[in-house]
């Protein structure tokens, strides 16, 4: 259903312009939903409906597929950053704030943002962050700005997690709290959305304005200062998606090789009759089956032995798959000439995409 779908849902993307919500995909979630492919990185949280979660390295393959057209996530309602943002609502949420914006995402009605990166210090280390989340009777007020909001623009976007600072005085990694922001509260200011190598990705990489933010303290996940252990919690299983995604890319693109290397005949010769092409096919085939076994060791572990114990190797597939499906992405690219950084093939977009993970 998705793949022949996919210049249907990008015209309609186009007509209606950026991070906008073609009225396809109703369509096609209808469609998943009968077919019981709905939260599948949850399952067992579908409304009314029992089940068991599958495990890390039963989805892996299904992330793959996904990662091979980029609306089908949001089709089977496995889209980042919500997926993450569920499993932080649903483990660390009261009560009221399931029931407010955990229950419309599992049904797929809304989208919604992550924000804990900002523009003004070294947000590859969380402890960095200098947002302010500060109680003032029986709210919190939020000042500070983030970028790189995961998903803030999206035309569904009604809410955001946001990451800051409850406690300067407190330990590292116990200075940080997470609340829950409605995205139209008084004092949020969406000043633009970043672009990636001059692309615009739906939902977008937003910057945003936090100016007396005020959420009720029933807003905030968990305890505070344990904002840094859910972010690590969270960021665990959403690199493995990340990366099977990729692996799914990178097959897209070296099919697109393949494609290319036995239609054009530059020099009264296939592409595919050059030695070097046949070695860039050959060893794409090879990189991507050795990143797979990787990531799906790292899967096995994170199913047995859990996520902290495999930190060491979620840590290595979110550096070897990304920069493996690069390099794939760019043997396609050459292999298309002029047109491989065009608009008129997916491998530019690709491209950016993956040099950003």
């Amino acid at each position: 259903v998705v793949f022949p779908n996919e210049a249907r849902y990008d015209a309609e993307y186009r007509a209606l312009g950026d991070h906008s919500y073609p009225p396809m995909l109703d369509e096609l979630k209808a469609m998943a939903r009968e077919r019981g492919l709905w939260n599948l990185f949850l399952p067992h949280l579908r409304p009314g409906e029992p089940g068991q979660k599958l495990s890390n390295v039963d989805y892996a393959p299904i992330s793959e597929l996904l990662g091979r057209v980029n609306y089908s996530s949001e089709v089977l309602n496995c889209s980042a950053p919500d997926t993450g943002n569920m499993e932080i609502l649903h483990l660390y949420g009261s009560e009221s704030v399931r029931q407010r914006w955990l229950a419309p995402l599992l049904e797929g009605e809304i989208r919604s943002a992550f924000a804990m990166t900002e523009p003004a210090v070294a947000s590859s280390d969380a402890t960095n962050i200098s947002l302010r989340i500060e109680r003032d009777g029986g709210d919190y007020v939020l000042n500070g700005r983030k970028w790189f909001t995961s998903g803030i623009m999206a035309d569904r976007c009604e809410v955001m997690i946001v990451m800051g600072k409850t406690d300067p005085t407190a330990s590292a990694h116990r200075q940080q709290s997470m609340v829950v922001v409605p995205k139209n509260t008084p004092g949020v200011t969406v000043l633009r959305s970043l672009t990636v190598f001059g692309y615009e990705h739906r939902g977008g990489h937003g910057e945003v304005d936090f100016k007396d933010v005020r959420v009720p303290v029933d807003n905030l996940l968990g305890d505070e200062g344990g904002g840094f252990a859910i972010s690590q919690a969270r960021l665990g299983p959403g690199r493995i998606h990340h990366c099977m995604r990729a692996i799914g890319a990178s097959e897209r693109a070296l099919e697109l090789m393949v494609d290319r290397a036995v239609s054009r005949f530059p020099f009264g010769k296939a592409l595919a009759q050059q030695g070097l092409v046949q070695h860039w096919i050959a060893q794409s085939r090879i990189e991507i089956d050795m990143a797979r076994e990787y990531v799906l060791n790292t899967a096995h572990l994170m199913d047995t032995v859990g996520n902290k114990a495999a930190a060491t190797e979620i840590s290595g597939i979110k550096v070897a798959v990304p920069n493996m499906a690069l390099r794939v992405i760019d043997r396609a690219i050459q292999t298309h000439g002029g047109g491989g950084v065009t608009g008129d093939f997916p491998l530019a977009d690709m491209y950016a995409y993956h040099r950003t993970l």
